[in-house]
């Protein structure tokens, strides 16, 4: 039995552990790599190191210092694409492995920089790394998991997003002692720290078995079988055959697409094979969706927490510990969102969190303003704007934190799924960077009035949801197509498109009925006068 197959010695737990377990240590990589730069930024030898400031780590080109950082999602954005095309022609597992050895090639050449243009290619390689690892994880996770418990699994993976960005906040944190953080080792060591999952990626990913999903859209319909019965264990018999029809069926009519045919799809002309699937619409909804996510607040909130809590005259230990506290509380609201999100729903999870997070803006910018209006008695409202700062990151880990990146990984058919879960990626990092580009802007204008246009904004996403958005919870990753056949982009023209055409099997039993019956009525001699097209 080879490397690659020692996987069938696991039990169906142990198996299920296991991918859970590798794509943990692929999304902690994420949140690590997303939560050091703030670290990282506040070394003075690094300052000097790249140039952009004084020996006694003042910054003086702050745009220069900013293009550092943000280098990284323009490498996330190409990285989710090139990682998504390859692993729906290569399988899930070699896209991770390959996204693995990026990851670990850019974590060593942060770790070893030596100017502002090493840094700025190191970034560039560890976004390439990371997009294909954030695109490919969630995808691996959905279409390994049952229905009843998509969400939910996919809730824990995302637990490891927030303790990378944890991690990396605590590590410096405890460096911050070593020479008083006047120390080459300090920065280079938090930027050194991210090739150790890495490492076990490369060494470990190749362990687990591929997605059945993809292994069918590859015509392995033996092995997808294979690895089904084997991540579904004791499951009953009938429901497992039942899955695997389906996914076979669905894999029958699948093709290959390429990155010009994406390109087509975000301009609405569709892709050559399937009409009448709305994949524009799909990759319009998942861009949307994160940079909506991106748009609640959660930016603005975790880079200017260390200010708001300075201004409410927190000493800087205090800070410290407060902040590194903000970042351990959204693995509270991960575990929360694992609990929720197959209960109640997507969209209700979505539409609760944005009215969650309206109020809790609404309060925090009413505190900030009573401590603008009587600055004698800041102290007093201090307490009140940490504890919106914790309800702000405990709500949006609960809800949007999870859900937005969920969404994209079950509106794709399997042979398109990893790249089609690039428009979400790809919005995250669209919605991230821009909000980090304008935060400054808007605190600099509207200052603590800024909290009010964070919770008008997320009153108005909520109808926005209610509309357009459609449910996915508790059903199968082949119907969820169904949602998307329908011409009308409502959730209600969705839902009826769903009672009438969602139980995949006999859809496609009664069309073939259809199709046999054509051609014995119409054409003795085998041959269609017309073509039928099947609508799944």
């Amino acid at each position: 039995m080879g490397y690659t197959t020692l996987w069938k010695r696991l039990s169906p737990t142990q198996l299920n552990l296991a991918i859970q377990t590798f794509s943990l240590i692929s999304i902690f990589f994420e949140g690590y790599d997303q939560g050091v730069m703030g670290g990282v930024n506040a070394s003075s030898h690094y300052v000097t190191e790249v140039g952009i400031g004084l020996p006694d780590g003042t910054v003086t080109d702050e745009l220069h210092q900013g293009g550092i950082v943000s280098v990284y999602y323009i490498g996330c954005i190409f990285g989710c694409f090139a990682g998504g095309w390859l692993a729906d022609r290569i399988g899930r597992i070699n896209g991770l492995f390959i996204g693995a050895v990026l990851s670990l090639i850019g974590g060593a050449l942060q770790a070893a920089t030596q100017s502002s243009d090493f840094m700025i290619v190191a970034r560039v390689v560890t976004g390439l790394g990371t997009g294909a690892l954030t695109g490919i994880t969630p995808v691996l996770v959905s279409e390994t998991s049952t229905a009843s418990h998509r969400g939910g699994f996919l809730g824990y993976v995302f637990i490891a997003n927030y303790l990378g960005i944890a991690v990396a906040y605590w590590i410096y944190f405890g460096m911050s002692f070593l020479d008083n953080g006047n120390s080459d080792v300090q920065w280079r060591f938090l930027l050194g720290f991210q090739c150790f999952p890495a490492i076990i990626l490369v060494l470990g990913i190749k362990l687990l078995p591929d997605s059945p999903r993809y292994l069918a859209s590859a015509g392995r319909l033996d092995d997808a079988r294979e690895v089904l019965e084997h991540v579904r264990g004791s499951d009953d018999p009938n429901s497992i055959e039942l899955e695997f029809q389906e996914i076979a069926a669905v894999a029958k009519q699948s093709q290959k697409s390429s990155p010009i045919q994406f390109a087509q799809i975000l301009a609405g002309r569709g892709v050559s094979g399937k009409p009448g699937h709305h994949l524009g619409r799909r990759a319009w909804l998942c861009l949307l969706l994160q940079i909506m996510g991106s748009w609640t607040g959660i930016t603005a909130v975790t880079a200017y927490a260390p200010v708001l809590l300075s201004a409410a005259g927190y000493d800087r230990l205090t800070q410290n510990g407060l902040t590194g506290g903000l970042s351990t509380v959204g693995i509270l609201g991960t575990i929360i969102s694992a609990q929720i999100v197959d209960r109640l729903g997507r969209r209700k999870c979505l539409m609760g969190g944005s009215a969650c997070l309206f109020i809790v803006n609404l309060v925090a910018a009413c505190v900030y303003e009573g401590a603008r209006a009587h600055p004698e008695r800041a102290s007093s409202f201090a307490p009140a704007a940490v504890t919106m700062l914790f309800l702000f990151n405990l709500c949006y880990a609960a809800t949007w934190g999870t859900v937005a990146f969920l969404i994209p990984t079950e509106i794709w058919s399997s042979d398109m799924r990893a790249q089609g879960n690039g428009f979400g990626i790809t919005g995250w990092a669209i919605g991230v960077g821009w909000t980090v580009l304008v935060n400054p802007i808007m605190f600099r204008h509207l200052e603590n009035r800024t909290y009010f246009l964070f919770a008008g904004l997320n009153l108005l996403w909520i109808p926005i949801v209610y509309l357009f958005y459609p449910e996915t919870a508790n059903r199968s990753l082949e119907s969820i197509d169904v949602l998307f056949s329908t011409d009308s982009p409502f959730y209600s023209a969705m839902e009826r498109a769903y009672r009438e055409h969602g139980d995949i099997l006999a859809d496609m039993d009664h069309s073939d009925g259809s199709e046999q019956n054509q051609k014995s009525g119409s054409d003795p001699h085998g041959k269609e006068d017309s073509v039928h097209r099947e609508r799944v």
